[in-house]
């Protein structure tokens, strides 16, 4: 395949780069890296030297005088050489340092302080529709999703298939996050029946038959692994009685496939319309992140059961976002965005579905989930007519 022109800006300064595995951290690295300094903690016998004399990285370094630029792929693996980073830092010697890693639970469990800002944090997230142009099919991205990983693959559902099984051998099991991996296989499971909805943690603990603070620690899990993510609810000004659960999602619509099981109690539109939900939600997530604006991501649910999918909310954008997997608009899909239309005038209204046809109903305008993917572009305003 060929190579994809990523949206993702790196800083000026040092910046650590986190992504989940098969995001194309390291592919991107390979391209605007060519001429820097390479530490990989993937490689067992470099593991072991810097484990044992973290210092030993000033060292390497300051040998490198010319190299103004320092990778360090995989950081979460060996957090005693952020120190050392911070130093170097601090020497004002014109050092950049890049920290990737597909992990922040190593960093947060050994207490270090991220360099106290001295790095800023960044994010390599699956492929945006714009990023792969014309070529980009809706129909296949919801079934496949859009890692770059699987993306690449002549058999993305064989990829699929071992990409969570992957996980839990590689980052579950060998860092010892959990001790039973039977009740985690059962947890990952009922987890993706939450995928879109308002995450109840009693009930996904019932369901799983563990207890409620574990399930709490294997979300944790999810999260610091970045292979999920949750949106709060929107309650500035909120006129109404409003939900207080945030929303669950995996952070790949094709990943979120190969999880949720399936059976004859399982309808093709209940696992299609959480696909086709997930695929705006990490495309949203997408665009803010490369965008480094000021905006929110979160949904509207009252405690009467109107809900509006998404809204992002910023200094210069303020848009309710409603998602339909079906081919045809009907009159009650736009009730949800017309009550927070009526709670919220400052909002622009907007409904994502799968027909073909731009329209305008009342003050709600209606795009085809492919032109609106399509349109996502960091930097830009959200879709507009």
């Amino acid at each position: 395949m060929q190579t994809i022109h990523r949206f993702f800006q790196e800083p000026e300064q040092s910046f650590f780069l986190f992504g989940a595995r098969g995001t194309g951290k390291s592919t991107w690295l390979g391209d605007n890296c060519h001429n820097a300094l390479f530490i990989n903690l993937l490689e067992a016998d470099v593991l072991r030297e810097y484990s044992a004399r973290p210092e030993r990285l000033a060292s390497t370094v300051n040998a490198h005088p010319e190299t103004k630029t320092v990778v360090i792929d995989e950081i979460q693996k060996e957090p005693m050489l952020l120190p050392v980073v911070h130093q170097l830092i601090e020497e004002h010697r014109g050092y950049r340092f890049i920290l990737t890693g597909s992990s922040a639970r190593k960093l947060k469990k050994a207490g270090v302080d991220l360099l106290a800002g001295r790095a800023l944090n960044t994010t390599m997230h699956p492929f945006m529709a714009a990023e792969i142009g014309e070529a980009f099919d809706v129909a296949r991205s919801l079934r496949d999703g859009m890692v770059p990983i699987v993306v690449a693959s002549p058999t993305p559902g064989e990829v699929l298939k071992t990409y969570i099984s992957i996980y839990i051998r590689e980052e579950i099991k060998s860092e010892g996050l959990v001790r039973n991996l039977g009740a985690f296989a059962r947890f990952l499971e009922s987890a993706a029946l939450s995928h879109g909805q308002p995450l109840n943690i009693s009930n996904v603990a019932r369901d799983c038959q563990v207890e409620r603070k574990t399930v709490e620690g294997y979300f944790s899990i999810l999260e610091d692994l970045l292979i999920a993510f949750r949106i709060p609810v929107f309650t500035r000004r909120a006129r109404r009685a409003i939900a207080c659960h945030p929303k669950f999602y995996f952070f790949d619509c094709g990943v979120f496939r190969s999880i949720r099981p399936k059976g004859p109690l399982d309808s093709i539109q209940e696992i299609s319309g959480g696909a086709l939900e997930g695929l705006v939600a990490q495309h949203l997530r997408a665009w803010i992140d490369y965008s480094r604006g000021d905006v929110t991501l979160s949904y509207w649910r009252t405690s009467s059961g109107s809900e509006v999918d998404f809204v992002m909310y910023g200094e210069s954008c303020f848009h309710a976002i409603e998602v339909k997997a079906a081919e045809r608009v009907r009159p009650e899909d736009l009730r949800a965005l017309r009550a927070f239309k009526e709670d919220y005038p400052e909002c622009s209204p907007l409904l994502v579905y799968m027909g073909t046809e731009r329209l305008r109903i009342g003050d709600v305008l209606c795009v085809p989930c492919r032109e609106f993917l399509l349109g996502l572009v960091p930097g830009k305003e959200i879709f507009r007519e």
